[in-house]
């Protein structure tokens, strides 16, 4: 059961609708721009699963920190990433944020409490259970959160991390993004459960369903599970019911789905859901949303330009701010 949208202010509900919006602006001109040759290499489209990310984040404070996946622009951007410099990523500029060495699948802000993309599946889940075991042994009240999807799940990494996590009651929430696929083979073919969140069982913590298309049901789940780990309970497991609407990459056609499938979960779709419960209130009105739409298209039109205008990085940078060089020299 989501949060009643007249328990929000108008504010807070109009800036999830905002990073929900922008999130899918920037993955569909993202894959426009890969399209037409400016960005390089692959991408892995959030679109469809926006309310996962921001209904989470928006529950999250300042001294939170996230893992992401190698599906991250969604997470980074409900963070509150800025559009010019992932695309400058993107296009492999040196403004992007890791000066073009991170890309797609390796983008990182650790100011924004953002730990980093990751190309390994459950490769964040680790990162965050240490990031959470720093947090408690430091004496702070932040708590971690790790995204993943429902291949992950069956990663060595998971159970691992989810024994130590409920071993030593850490404050990391645990996010899994069940859409229904591990890259192109149903659940039904890669685990003999339905329900993920079943698996919290064996590690004696709290396992939630949450409607992953819901960012208000997100952001309640969310919320409960932060206020638990505040308080010494200990870690939760979230698992969010949702969908990619395109295929696992750009460029997958996704012929392993069934088109009656992919029409039922479009109906679902997490942004029309929201704007449907915001015109139901008083408070907002169609012209708000437009108006939110309008910006948005003007932010990522300029986010374009600058990456497009962004100088190429210097070959010999190539070694600068990374962990070690030729040899295993460290390197400044």
């Amino acid at each position: 059961m989501s949060l009643p949208v007249a328990k929000l202010e108008e504010e807070k509900l109009l800036e999830l609708y905002r990073k929900m919006v922008l999130i899918r602006r920037f993955e569909e001109k993202a894959s426009e721009l890969r399209q037409a040759g400016f960005i390089p290499g692959f991408l892995h489209p959030y679109i469809g699963q926006e309310a996962v990310a921001v209904g989470t984040c928006a529950a999250l404070e300042a001294s939170d920190v996230i893992t992401s996946t190698h599906r991250g622009h969604g997470h980074m951007l409900a963070r509150g990433a800025d559009p010019k410099r992932m695309y400058a990523e993107l296009y492999g500029r040196q403004d992007g944020y890791n000066r073009a060495k991170g890309g797609s699948l390796h983008m990182i802000d650790t100011e924004l409490g953002f730990l980093g993309a990751n190309g390994i599946v459950g490769g964040g889940i680790p990162l965050a259970t240490g990031a959470a075991l720093q947090l408690k042994l430091k004496g702070s009240k932040g708590v971690a959160v790790s995204f993943f999807g429902d291949g992950a799940t069956n990663q060595g990494s998971f159970h691992e991390s989810l024994n130590l996590a409920s071993l030593w009651k850490l404050p990391v929430i645990f996010v899994c993004e069940n859409n229904l696929y591990g890259e192109f083979t149903p659940q039904d073919k890669h685990q003999p459960i339905r329900d993920i969140a079943r698996r919290a069982d064996s590690y004696a913590m709290t396992g939630v369903i949450a409607d992953g298309n819901d960012a208000l049901d997100m952001l309640r789940v969310t919320s409960e599970a932060a206020g638990r780990a505040r308080s010494g309970e200990g870690p939760t497991l979230v698992e969010a019911k949702t969908y990619r609407h395109r295929g696992h990459y750009e460029g997958d056609m996704g012929r392993y789905r069934s088109a009656h499938e992919v029409e039922e979960w479009m109906a679902k779709d997490p942004i029309l859901n929201l704007e449907t419960e915001l015109l139901q209130d008083s408070r907002v009105a169609q012209q708000d949303l437009d108006g939110i739409r309008n910006d948005i298209e003007e932010q990522l039109d300029a986010a374009a330009a600058f990456a497009e205008g962004s100088p190429h990085p210097d070959p010999g940078e190539a070694l600068e701010d990374v962990f070690a060089g030729p040899n295993g020299a460290s390197s400044a």
